[in-house]
């Protein structure tokens, strides 16, 4: 009898700790406005998504806070990353969507870099994203092997160099021998594609779902403006079925195994997809509160049933994954480090 007690009384116990952190994070987010923050200029898609979770979201946080999304571009999204591991209060209610490569940056010693990668609070992240090199389709080589013999190379867009978008093409120069201009600056993918439509440039690297799914890549390609290259999926992606992955191009043309792994690292932020992360040294309790949300916002059927109408696919990874992938990719070998060196800054 007095067993079955003391069990009761450590049920209760754990049941009256777990109202009482659901009422501590109910009256810490009433009223209050969280700002997430988009390492990117607005009409891309890092930014659809921010303005998308952003709706949802709220909602399933104790207390239903407000969201409000911030574009801060800058440095491929360093500028926001290095605010919110610095500037913002860790009190959860400073947020960021960000690019998920920058942990290059942080691997290959750049000076911008002010923020420790594993070290953020990790949120979740709302899908996967491989990403499409895709061409105007009046760029006289039609194919990578026809842009191997071109006379002129085609300009290629980024934000900077970092990110997939700049290392998609890099990796087709170093592996295929195939020559791109990169031309480096842009906020956003608003801006590359502005600037794609204008003729200023003749390429841009940018998410499968995007290229497929969304305007103004969705119709260009019933146009015939654009065509597709190469993906970086390590699986073509299902509704680009004809389009080959850099890795079958790899094995194609027997890269050593050195390269393929240098490829790989680069590659491999797109498991990382759109992190939500947060600053550093926020309250345990408020993390999981935060995890948890995103967990049930993406389960919601009104946000399902919104990414069913916009035909975005989700491929959630929730905050605890994302956080052992950032750890896991900080470790790399000095020859890995290196070769990131001289395909990133020597250019």
């Amino acid at each position: 009898m007095r067993k079955l007690i003391i069990s009761v009384s450590i049920l209760l116990g754990f049941a009256v700790a777990a109202n009482a952190a659901q009422e501590s994070a109910e009256e810490f987010f009433k009223g209050k406005t969280i700002r997430l923050v988009v390492g990117n200029s607005a009409g891309g898609a890092m930014d659809d998504w921010a303005r998308f979770i952003a709706q949802h979201l709220g909602k399933h946080i104790p207390g239903n806070p407000d969201i409000v999304v911030q574009n801060m571009p800058g440095a491929g999204g360093i500028t926001a990353a290095n605010y919110i591991f610095n500037i913002a209060k860790p009190d959860g209610l400073s947020l960021a969507i960000v690019n998920p490569a920058l942990y290059n940056d942080q691997l290959i010693g750049s000076k911008q870099v002010k923020f420790d990668w594993p070290k953020f609070v990790w949120i979740g992240s709302p899908e996967k994203i491989a990403q499409v090199l895709f061409i105007r389709t009046d760029f006289p080589s039609k194919t990578l092997d026809e842009m191997r013999n071109a006379t002129e190379p085609p300009r290629c867009a980024a934000t900077a160099r970092a990110g997939l978008a700049y290392f998609l093409p890099r990796l087709v120069e170093e592996v295929l021998r195939i020559k791109i201009n990169m031309v480096l600056g842009y906020g956003g993918g608003g801006e590359m594609n502005l600037a794609m439509e204008k003729g200023e440039i003749h390429c841009r690297a940018g998410t499968v779902s995007a290229y497929v799914d969304r305007e103004p890549t969705r119709t260009w390609i019933k146009k015939g403006f654009v065509h597709a290259l190469v993906q970086s999926g390590t699986k073509r992606y299902s509704k680009l079925p004809d389009v080959p992955t850099f890795y079958e191009l790899m094995e194609t043309n027997k890269t050593p195994e050195a390269t393929k792994r240098l490829a790989r690292v680069l590659l491999s932020s797109g498991d990382l997809g759109r992190p939500i992360i947060g600053t550093p040294a926020t309250p345990s309790d408020r993390v999981q509160t935060l995890r948890d949300a995103f967990t049930k916002a993406m389960n919601d059927p009104a946000l399902l049933a919104d990414a069913q109408k916009r035909r975005w696919d989700l491929d959630i990874s929730s905050g605890a994954e994302l956080e052992a992938m950032a750890k896991e990719i900080m470790v790399q070998p000095p020859e890995v480090i290196e070769r990131m060196k001289k395909l990133l800054l020597e250019k």
